[in-house]
């Protein structure tokens, strides 16, 4: 699912009563959901509730996190936990959060290269060569952010994504 893709389903998703726009879904240079729903520890969604920063994700998503701060004398895992104040937040190393910031269709920066005739290797050394190139470029223009660029429908189409990555994560409550 590709959050600027959505203008391509959006009339369908309102005549069925949907009542956001696209671009409160996904817009670039406003606040829309993009900003608001977050990577969890690279395989869960977490949902930004605070401008300071609180997020909730589900449970099994910061299991580990809860079990390596529990104990016999405190069991988090079963009898929960809430932080009263921020000097009570527990640290959860190697834990990570991450914002998508940008997504740019790629496509012809990658595929634009690759001559018609080339064969399956020829192809894929080509479409690493550019890909390479493509996240160097856009890694340039933003400083501090990770750039991933992704291959979509069966590498007919790629994306790079602009990734804001936050390693201060805290339990604050289960």
């Amino acid at each position: 699912w590709l959050p600027s893709l959505i203008s391509q389903r959006i009339d369908d998703m309102r005549a069925k009563g949907f009542r956001l726009t696209a671009e409160d879904i996904y817009s670039i240079n406003k606040a829309s959901m993009k900003d608001a729903v977050v990577l969890f520890d690279g395989g869960c969604t977490g949902e930004l509730i605070s401008a300071e920063g609180l997020l909730l994700t589900n449970h099994h998503c910061g299991y580990d996190a809860i079990q390596s701060h529990s104990s016999v004398e405190h069991d988090y895992l079963t009898h929960g936990f809430w932080a009263m104040s921020r000097a009570e937040e527990l640290p959860a190393p190697g834990l990570k959060v991450r914002f998508i910031r940008k997504i740019s269709d790629v496509t012809s920066d990658i595929l634009g290269y690759v001559p018609d005739v080339a064969s399956g290797e020829e192809r894929a050394r080509i479409v690493a060569e550019h890909a390479a190139a493509v996240r160097s470029r856009i890694a340039q223009d933003n400083p501090g952010m990770e750039v991933l660029v992704k291959d979509f429908f069966g590498g007919n189409q790629f994306f790079a994504f602009v990734i804001e990555v936050f390693s201060d994560v805290r339990l604050v409550g289960t």
